[in-house]
């Protein structure tokens, strides 16, 4: 699969089925090849120019299913639209 196409799908929170929005970076570790975790914008403000400054940085083993579509992820409530990223340890090879 290419980046673009993971680009151009929603992601989803089972959780609380709210969207979160399309992924537009991967936090990747080059050096052993595997993606750490996928990064979703805040929301927009005014006209998409002015961001909440918050994103959601989503760690790969958070990631359910990727359908044809959609993006489905495990959020639980208290995660906060602040970010966060997995140990070195926990990547997905």
């Amino acid at each position: 699969m290419k980046i673009s196409e993971l680009q151009a799908k929603d992601v989803v929170n089972i959780a609380d089925g709210r969207k979160l929005g399309q992924i537009y970076d991967l936090d990747l570790d080059l050096r052993r090849g595997v993606i750490h975790a996928i990064v979703v914008p805040g929301e927009s403000k005014w006209f998409g120019f002015v961001s909440s400054g918050h994103e959601w940085v989503i760690p790969w083993r958070q990631i359910v299913k990727i359908g044809s579509d959609v993006i489905l992820v495990r959020l639980e409530e208290s995660v906060e639209r602040r970010g966060y990223y997995l140990p070195d340890e926990a990547a997905v090879d």
